[in-house]
């Protein structure tokens, strides 16, 4: 029997799925390009640089920036605001898509189901400009629906733009308002892989809607759930630049400054573009500790965490 060289064997493998491989490149050099590559600029963390300078004639600075950024006045207000705003979006959004999930798998009208489907997918694709735009539009004191429904009814305007005590609440419900709906996808498809004679078998033991849902169709997408909430542990540090830019106001600073504005102010209107890596590079250090703590935390209660 003829021996055939392991380099024909890999090419001919290649020749047999190319087809495959074509479909893959578009994603390779896409996070090549944008993901990988640029993974070198995190050195400007470490240099004092300058355009002008570039990057071999900037000066080497060591830790300065992460020591100047952790000796800040502003980054224990920029830290409780970010860690605040992922509470809220971790006790609030993150449920919101699996109920809505669950209830979309229960309409049994197909026609029904779809149209609900596009509505509630719609939002996510408007862009956050629109979306801030809607919540002047009822929100605001002067000109929104809200206050003027107060106003008719005698009462004062209520300042929930201006009011750092709104500012939160009014984030969260964008994010509700806005990708709930597209985060059922991803709940939809898992609960699309549930055996349907499971649901058959509990039908014949006289098992309810809520019965059926509680024993065989959470269970069933509870992998799905466990990763994503390791996921959305990892994007803590990540609130939403253009969400919370737009939002922004004089009155509600204290409450809206998180490392993001923090990062775009200085690295791009201030022209300090070392220090706005150095805060990226921070929150991406603290997103992979807390991926690994959830992770590990998840596989001693017995889950299946991500790796």
């Amino acid at each position: 029997m003829e021996h055939i060289p392991a380099t024909r064997k890999r090419w001919a493998r290649i020749k047999r799925n190319r087809y495959i491989y074509l479909m893959m490149s578009a994603g390779v050099i896409y996070f090549f390009l944008f993901k990988f590559l640029p993974i070198w600029g995190l050195l400007l963390s470490f240099q004092d640089y300058t355009p002008f300078k570039g990057f071999l004639g900037s000066n080497w600075v060591g830790l300065k920036h992460f020591s100047n950024l952790f000796h800040s006045e502003q980054f224990y207000v920029m830290a409780r605001n970010t860690f605040f705003i992922s509470i809220f979006n971790l006790v609030f959004y993150f449920p919101v898509p699996i109920i809505l999930a669950l209830l979309l798998n229960e309409v049994r009208h197909e026609v029904f189901k779809k149209i609900n489907q596009s509505i509630v997918y719609l939002p996510h694709f408007l862009s956050w400009v629109i979306i801030v735009s809607f919540t002047f539009f009822v929100f605001s004191s002067d000109a929104g629906i809200i206050n003027k429904w107060i106003v008719a009814s005698g009462g004062q305007p209520v300042l929930f733009l201006s009011n750092p005590k709104f500012f939160w609440i009014l984030l969260t419900l964008q994010n509700i308002w806005k990708d709930a709906g597209w985060g059922t996808i991803i709940f939809l498809a898992a609960i699309a892989g549930v055996d349907p004679s499971r649901y058959e078998a509990a039908v014949i033991d006289g098992a309810s809607r809520w019965r059926q849902i509680y024993h065989i169709t959470l269970p069933a997408i509870r992998p799905t759930i466990i990763i994503l909430l390791i996921l959305r542990f990892g994007n803590m540090a990540d609130v939403g630049f253009e969400q919370v830019l737009l939002m922004m106001n004089p009155l509600v600073n204290s409450v809206a400054d998180v490392f993001d504005t923090y990062s775009y102010m200085q690295g791009i209107v201030g022209g300090k573009i070392s220090v706005g890596v150095a805060v990226g590079m921070f929150k991406g250090v603290v997103g992979l500790i807390l991926v690994v703590t959830s992770n590990f935390i998840v596989k001693k209660l017995g889950y299946e965490g991500i790796y």
